[in-house]
C-alpha cells in the first residue's frame, strides 16, 4: 500500500472514517460537556425504583455478533399448555441512565446512531455506557423493559404485555457459534453447555422463531440475501474481506425483534400515544421490479404485491443461488430506503412493505439507535399514564432527522468499506478475477468479483454486458482515499 506516513491500515481507515463522518454532519468525538457528565455517572441505574418484577432466575441469554459488546437485548422462552410458548425479550433501559436533554442525550440525538465502520465503531453513546453501564452484560444485574409475548402453536400472537423488570444475562453467545450448533454443523457453544437447561431453551426459542418466520413469509415478508464483506484484520493489518450472510441464529433474533417491535407499536397505539414508526412504503418503482422478474422468466402483478414478490424471490433463489445476492440487492434498491415517521393515534399507518407488517416501531436497540431511546421514553410514559415526553411536532422533526442521519451513517460505512476493498486490492493491479455484473446505468457498469467479494466499476469493455452476466476482469486502478476500484473486461 502506498503510505508515505507508514500509517497502519486500520488507523488509516479510521482516519478516512473520521473525516467521512465530519463531511456528512456526524460527530465522531464526544464533546467535553458529555464526557464530564459521563464521569459523574458512578454505576448502572438503581434497581430499587419502579421495578416490580425480578426475573434474574430465568435462563436469559444474549445472541449477537462475535465482537459485539453493546448488548441491547436478551431473550428466553417458556413452554405453556396447548403447545403455546411464552417468549420474553428484555431491552436495556438506557433512559434510566441517559436522561432527556442531558449532554449525553444531546450527542445521541445529533448522531442518532452508532456508526459501524470496518476499522472502528463510533458509538452513539460512550463505551462506559453502551458496553457497560447500559449494556445487558454477562452476569450483571440490570433494569430492562421486558416485552412478553405468548404465541400459539401456529405462530399467532395470543397475548402480550410490557413491563420493567430486573434481569441477568446468563450466557453471552455469538451468532456463528449458535447457528453452527443449531444446524448440527458445529459443537454446542461452551457457554450453553455450562448452564443446565439452556440448550433446550435456545432450541425452543429457535422453533418458535422458525414458525414466526414461516408465518411472516406467508404474509409476504421478503426473503432477501445480500452479500456483506467483513474485514479480516491480523493485528492492524488488513488481510482479507470475507463474505458473510444471514444464518439461523440471526433469524432467531430478527424474528423476535420484529415481533417485539410490533407489540411495542400496538401497545403505544392502545394507550393513545404518538409513536415513531419505522416504515418502508409501497414501492414507487414496482414497474422496474416487475421488469426485473420478467427478465428471469417470471410474471408479477401490475400492482405492488408483497406475497407475489416473495414467491418470485424464493423461486429465484432455488433456481440461481449464485446470482441471488445480486438480485436481492437490486430489489432492495428498488424498494426504497426505510424511514422514520410520526404515527398519530387513530391515523392509518404506512406499514413496512419488506417485513409485511403494519405496526412497527424501532425499540430493541437503544444503545445503538436514538429512535429506540425515544420509543423507550414514550413507553415509560404510556405505562405510567403520564403525558408523552415529546410533542407531535418534536416527533415529526426527530423522525426526519433520524432518517437523514441514518442514511448519512450508512454512506460513511459504505465509503470506508470501499476504501478497505481498495486497500486490499491495491497490490494486485494487473491480476485477473472472475466476477458478475451487478449494475448498469448512465453512471456506469459495476461488477463484483467473487474472491474477495469486492465491487468496482467496469471502466472498459462494458458494451453489451447485462446485469447478472459472469465475466473475467482485470484490476486496473485503485484509490484508497476515495474508495475507487476499476476493472476492465478481459476479452
Amino acid at each position: 500500500m502506498t503510505n508515505p506516513n507508514n500509517t497502519q491500515p486500520r488507523f488509516l481507515l479510521r482516519e478516512i472514517a473520521h473525516r467521512a463522518m465530519l463531511d456528512r454532519g456526524l460527530f465522531p468525538d464526544f464533546p467535553a460537556q458529555a464526557i464530564a457528565e459521563l464521569n459523574r455517572i458512578a454505576g448502572p441505574a438503581s434497581s430499587s425504583t419502579g421495578v416490580d418484577h425480578d426475573l434474574r432466575s430465568l435462563l436469559w441469554c444474549s445472541i449477537d455478533n462475535d465482537d459485539s459488546r453493546d448488548l441491547d437485548q436478551l431473550s428466553v422462552a417458556e413452554s405453556l399448555p396447548a403447545a403455546a410458548t411464552k417468549i420474553l425479550v428484555a431491552i436495556a433501559d438506557v433512559d434510566a441512565v441517559v436522561k432527556k436533554q442531558s449532554a449525553l442525550d444531546d450527542h445521541a440525538r445529533q448522531n442518532t446512531t452508532s456508526v459501524y465502520t470496518v476499522a472502528a465503531v463510533f458509538p452513539m453513546l460512550p463505551e462506559k455506557l453502551s458496553t457497560d453501564l447500559t449494556s445487558l452484560n454477562l452476569n450483571a444485574d440490570r433494569i430492562a423493559i421486558v416485552i412478553e409475548m405468548v404465541f400459539a402453536a401456529d405462530g399467532s400472537l395470543q397475548a402480550s404485555d410490557i413491563y420493567p423488570a430486573l434481569v441477568r444475562n446468563r450466557a453471552k453467545l455469538a451468532y456463528n457459534g449458535v447457528a453452527a450448533w443449531l444446524d448440527a454443523k458445529g459443537p454446542i457453544p461452551p457457554a450453553v453447555g455450562a448452564i443446565a437447561g439452556l440448550d433446550e431453551n435456545i432450541r425452543l426459542q429457535d422453533r418458535v422463531a422458525q414458525k414466526l418466520k414461516s408465518v411472516r413469509h406467508e404474509l409476504g415478508a421478503l426473503d432477501l440475501e445480500t452479500v456483506e464483506a467483513r474485514p479480516v484484520f491480523v493485528g492492524d493489518e488488513l488481510k482479507d474481506l470475507a463474505a458473510s450472510g444471514q444464518n439461523r441464529a440471526m433469524d432467531l433474533i430478527e424474528n423476535f425483534m420484529v415481533a417485539a417491535n410490533g407489540v411495542v407499536a400496538k401497545y403505544l397505539a392502545s394507550k393513545k400515544s404518538p409513536s415513531m414508526r419505522r416504515v418502508v412504503r409501497t414501492p414507487k418503482n414496482w414497474d422496474r421490479i416487475v421488469a426485473l422478474a420478467a427478465e428471469r422468466g417470471s410474471k408479477l402483478p401490475i400492482q405492488p404485491d408483497a406475497k407475489a414478490l416473495e414467491q418470485f424471490l424464493v423461486s429465484a433463489k432455488s433456481t440461481d443461488p449464485l446470482r441471488f445476492a445480486d438480485l436481492s440487492l437490486s430489489v432492495v434498491k428498488l424498494l426504497g430506503a426505510g424511514e422514520y415517521v410520526l404515527q398519530i393515534p387513530g391515523q392509518n399507518a404506512p406499514g413496512h412493505f419488506a417485513l409485511a407488517v403494519k405496526d412497527y416501531a424501532h425499540s430493541t436497540a437503544p444503545n445503538r439507535r436514538f429512535p429506540d431511546i425515544i420509543t423507550q421514553r414514550l413507553l415509560k410514559a404510556a405505562m405510567a399514564g403520564t403525558a408523552p415526553p415529546y410533542s407531535n411536532a418534536e416527533l415529526d422533526s426527530l423522525a426526519k432527522h433520524c432518517t437523514e442521519n441514518e442514511d448519512a451513517a450508512k454512506k460513511v460505512e459504505r465509503q470506508v468499506e470501499k476504501s478497505a476493498a481498495a486497500m486490499l486490492l491495491e497490490s494486485r493491479l494487473g491480476e485477473q478475477f472472475d466476477g458478475i455484473v451487478t449494475g448498469a446505468s448512465d453512471k456506469g457498469t459495476w461488477v463484483r468479483i467473487f474472491r474477495p467479494p469486492v465491487e468496482g466499476k467496469l471502466s472498459r469493455g462494458f458494451d453489451d454486458t447485462q446485469v447478472g452476466q459472469t465475466l473475467r476482469v482485470r484490476l486496473v486502478h485503485t484509490d484508497v482515499q476515495r474508495g475507487f476500484i476499476d476493472f476492465e473486461r478481459v476479452i
